[in-house]
């Protein structure tokens, strides 16, 4: 990857800026490339297409304002090849696209490779006074994976199909190529049945009822997937999940009655759905009925699909089931049997900085490219809590950031580790891990700017923020414990004969303790409860000036039913934080039940659910300071606390971090 990043900054230098600056933020990252001297521009093409790529090419060209014109000598040129040797993997979506100043030529094995290819070409795309550039190149790509998806979970919250086909056409321009369409839940049947219309009655809805797909729109949204090459895979949980079913039907899915009127359900949704799998669920329930899967799984099979569940839930052996889905750390991998990878992929769990930082440098289940044994990932977004409107969903699970993250993940291959190594921490810095991510957030960041205009996108640069953490003072329980640090900043401090040192972190987020527990390292190798820590920097400001800071200290699950923090208080540890020994006060809490309940809608508890905290910065060096106690690691209001702090000073509307800032412990420039 340096070699080719240092070649690409060489050639780049003879390339004109205005159709340069986008060719080194290609995401995912290209398996093979190559840049050239030359430039592809003009206002006319002919066409050599082969196969049904037309569309796709006529899309770009007119994005591009590219005529066609047969007596062009400027050729674009499609060819769908039997092989491409250089590919070693998933030829299925392999391509080769070279850009010269005389036309664009793409090679494919299938019309899916083709796309993928023109994702591509769009990315080297620069526009200029009406006139588009396009960066010469020689790419051979293929993916890593052969799945590489999102999970959206509509059966508890229903998401409108225009919001569904805006994310399933924005990820298909990074190659992602599965849409998981979880549709029923406890709280509602959200596909319509006209054999049983009484399943979509509100009375069976605990949730937004009268909302769900109907079969046309389901029908219509295969089709836009099509359109785009991704694989639209739904999911009927059962037997589990199911109270929606029994609340129409007063039977239980594993009785013989619910079984007959299932078969019903199924026939009907196969018939609606022209994708070759369908996913059964299987997991979180008490199976009452040994034939009940078996069953079912050969039903669905009768009807020409392939079957998917998760996994821990069914046991299968070889044969017995086509793919099983890992959902969680007790997911395994089963020999014979392809895998998708979610074990730690869940979103409403994830943090906004750190989170992603373990994405990125995890690998996908302990491979670094994919097998018929393991076959990808899906990241997924499980809304157990009440989250309104759907942008908040987007935005609140860090949505497209992580999405982006697992693309290049997933395409690439690769990775550092599982979980298990710097989990969310970042690398040390003068790491080939650390130099990894700083260039992935590079282009990240980029494509935030370029391509997600009008898309919630709550992701700043933080691989400029340095801090030290001081090792966890014993607090005994009582969270206004005052130690040391609180006098004076030192690198080490005795305190009732015990030595307590610092260590630096980066990063926006930190975690002392991870939502999982030990199970992904983080910043403390055994944290322990009852404990307090302290975490401060120095940041140096160019002027004067009023911005705004993202400041949060438990980042509240989208799939808990968490109480909101007390007012006045940042947290239920007792968190604080000081700029300038000016303490910053918490926001006010939009949430002020008291009974915990997953039907209150998640209110502005986290940073990016809020506007940002209005700060000033004076000219200079302005100090941070933070106070991060923690009592037991399970609280009356909160089940999973996170022992964690998120600070980043950001422009006033929360856009971008604050240009010029210089994030130091020891106040170094």
């Amino acid at each position: 990857m340096k070699q080719k990043l240092f070649v690409t900054l060489i050639l780049c230098l003879w390339l004109p800026v205005a159709y340069a600056a986008g060719n080194l933020n290609l995401l995912p990252w290209p398996q093979q490339v190559d840049w050239t001297k030359q430039t592809f521009s003009g206002k006319d093409i002919s066409l050599s297409l082969a196969g049904n790529t037309g569309q796709m090419v006529t899309g770009w060209l007119q994005e591009s304002n590219i005529n066609i014109n047969p007596a062009s000598k400027k050729v674009f040129r499609v060819t769908l090849v039997e092989n491409l040797p250089e590919a070693t993997i998933n030829q299925d979506e392999a391509y080769k696209l070279q850009v010269s100043s005389q036309g664009i030529a793409i090679e494919a094995t299938t019309e899916q490779g083709v796309y993928r290819a023109i994702q591509t070409l769009r990315q080297l795309t620069e526009k200029k006074g009406g006139r588009s550039f396009v960066t010469g190149c020689k790419i051979i790509d293929w993916p890593a994976f052969r799945i590489r998806g999102f999970m959206q979970d509509v059966g508890r919250t229903y998401i409108p199909m225009e919001e569904l086909k805006r994310e399933i056409a924005k990820l298909a321009q990074y190659k992602i190529n599965v849409f998981h369409w979880h549709l029923t839940e406890n709280q509602s049947w959200r596909l319509e049945s006209k054999i049983f219309p009484m399943l979509n009655d509100s009375i069976h809805t605990t949730r937004m009822p009268g909302k769900y797909y109907t079969l046309e729109e389901a029908k219509e949204l295969v089709e836009f997937c099509k359109r785009h090459q991704v694989l639209l895979i739904p999911e009927f949980d059962m037997p589990g999940h199911s109270a929606a079913f029994v609340s129409t039907f007063r039977h239980d899915m594993q009785s013989p009655e619910g079984m007959k009127i299932l078969k019903l359900l199924i026939e009907e949704v196969c018939e609606t759905f022209d994708v070759p799998y369908l996913h059964i669920g299987t997991d979180e329930v008490q199976f009452t009925n040994p034939q009940f899967v078996p069953e079912m799984v050969a039903f669905v099979r009768s009807k020409g699909k392939k079957v998917i569940s998760w996994n821990p839930g069914w046991h299968y052996q070889p044969g017995e089931i086509d793919m099983i889905h890992m959902w969680s750390y007790r997911g395994k991998l089963q020999k014979g049997i392809p895998t998708i990878d979610s074990r730690f992929h869940y979103l409403n769990h994830f943090d906004t900085f750190a989170d992603l930082r373990g994405l990125f440098m995890s690998n996908i289940y302990r491979h670094t490219e994919g097998s018929n044994d393991m076959a990808g990932v899906i990241l997924a977004i499980w809304n157990d809590r009440w989250v309104q409107p759907e942008e908040k969903i987007i935005n609140e699970n860090i949505f497209y950031p992580n999405m982006l993250t697992i693309a290049e993940r997933s395409w690439r291959g690769g990775g550092y580790e599982y979980f298990d190594k710097y989990g969310t921490n970042m690398p040390p810095r003068n790491s080939e891990e650390y130099k990894a991510f700083t260039e992935f957030e590079q282009r990240l960041l980029w494509h935030k700017e370029h391509n997600f205009r009008g898309y919630p996108f709550p992701y700043v640069k933080q691989t400029d923020i340095k801090w030290r953490i001081t090792d966890a003072f014993p607090n005994n329980g009582d969270m206004g414990s005052v130690f040391p640090p609180e006098t004076e900043l030192q690198d080490s401090y005795t305190y009732e004969g015990k030595t307590y040192g610092t260590n630096d972190s980066e990063g926006a987020g930190i975690y002392l303790r991870h939502v999982w527990g030990n199970t992904i390292p983080c910043f403390y190798k055994d944290p322990q409860e009852d404990h307090t820590a302290y975490a401060w920097t120095w940041v140096h400001s160019p002027k004067d000036q009023e911005v705004g800071a993202w400041i949060e200290f438990q980042n509240y699950g989208r799939s808990e039913m968490d109480l909101a923090p007390p007012q006045g208080q940042w947290d239920y540890k007792g968190s604080r934080v000081w700029l300038n020994d000016k303490e910053i006060p918490p926001p006010v809490w939009t949430a002020t039940h008291k009974e915990k309940s997953n039907e209150v809608l998640l209110g502005n508890e986290n940073c990016v659910g809020r506007e940002p905290t209005k700060v000033h910065l004076q000219k200079g060096w302005n100090k941070v300071f933070m106070k991060l106690p923690v009592g037991k690691f399970r609280l009356p209001e909160v089940r999973l606390v996170k022992w964690m702090f998120t600070f980043v000073f950001v422009t006033p509307d929360g856009e971008k971090a604050v240009d010029g800032l210089i994030y130091s412990p020891d106040k170094k420039r």
